[in-house]
């Protein structure tokens, strides 16, 4: 599908990229700042192209943070795939569900989580800083990760998105007790995998532009890994700091969704 763009657009697109490249890395929540942009920079183009560019550029910078982590950052590879082959499984059912689904009904909802993660995020401030116990994580821990993580928050990665990548941190850090950076190390490679399975349901689709997602991508691929750097040299602290934020920014996307955009 050719798409005019000018080169003022193009350029703030690889601002984007490069912005949501860095955002994903360190805590999850690119999309955020990339899909709309994507949306506002590309406004003839169908949104279904839209989400699949986005999801050619995001795979690449999440795929390079998550190279980057598992070089230096403390990951149990066999729990990480373990629960990225669920979140696959979930986030092809949510995309199968989306369809039906209203999102009028489903952003209250998830509003009321965030809040509640914020609350918890503010109230607990060494959540997710202190060092991840060593020995194995018990079975029962692993098991609660796949379904809830795997496929829960796969599922609403298929069904909605926003946000997918700090949800995988809270909750590696809630329930396999890791710290901050080696959850959202964790999260990284959960992530390729679903952007994977999306990515290739839009490639068979044929609603994917290649050649901008392709720019873009060299953008994401240098934020994401300049974010993860900055995450393992900076740490837990860093990380939160982040995720606070991101937190906030998704509430304030979704009250406008919800109350303000016509």
């Amino acid at each position: 599908m050719p798409v005019d763009i000018s080169l003022f657009t193009l350029t703030l697109l690889c601002l984007a990229a490069l912005a949501a490249g860095w955002i994903d890395a360190v805590v999850g929540g690119g999309g955020l700042l990339l899909l709309p942009a994507l949306l506002l920079g590309l406004p003839q183009v169908p949104a279904a192209y839209v989400l699949g560019t986005n999801k050619s550029t995001a795979v690449v910078g999440t795929a390079a943070a998550a190279v980057t982590y598992v070089r230096k950052a403390p990951i149990d590879l066999r729990i990480a795939l373990r629960i990225g082959l669920a979140a696959v499984a979930g986030s092809l059912a949510g995309a199968f569900f989306a369809a039906g689904i209203n999102s009028e009904v489903l952003r209250p909802l998830i509003m009321a989580v965030l809040l509640a993660v914020l609350a918890f995020v503010v109230v607990r401030p060494a959540f997710g800083t202190a060092p991840a116990p060593s020995g194995p994580v018990s079975r029962r821990r692993v098991l609660t990760a796949v379904l809830v993580a795997g496929l829960g928050i796969g599922f609403y990665d298929g069904l909605i998105g926003p946000g997918t990548g700090a949800f995988l941190v809270i909750a590696f850090a809630a329930v396999l007790h890791m710290d901050l950076v080696s959850s959202s190390a964790t999260a990284k490679i959960v992530n390729v995998c679903t952007n994977l399975g999306a990515l290739t349901m839009f490639a068979i689709q044929g609603t994917v532009l290649w050649q901008l997602g392709a720019l873009l991508a060299l953008f994401n691929l240098v934020g994401g890994m300049v974010g993860a750097r900055m995450a393992l040299k900076r740490g837990a602290g860093f990380v939160r700091g982040v995720l606070v934020v991101v937190v906030v920014a998704l509430l304030c996307k979704l009250a406008y969704d919800q109350w303000i955009a016509v």
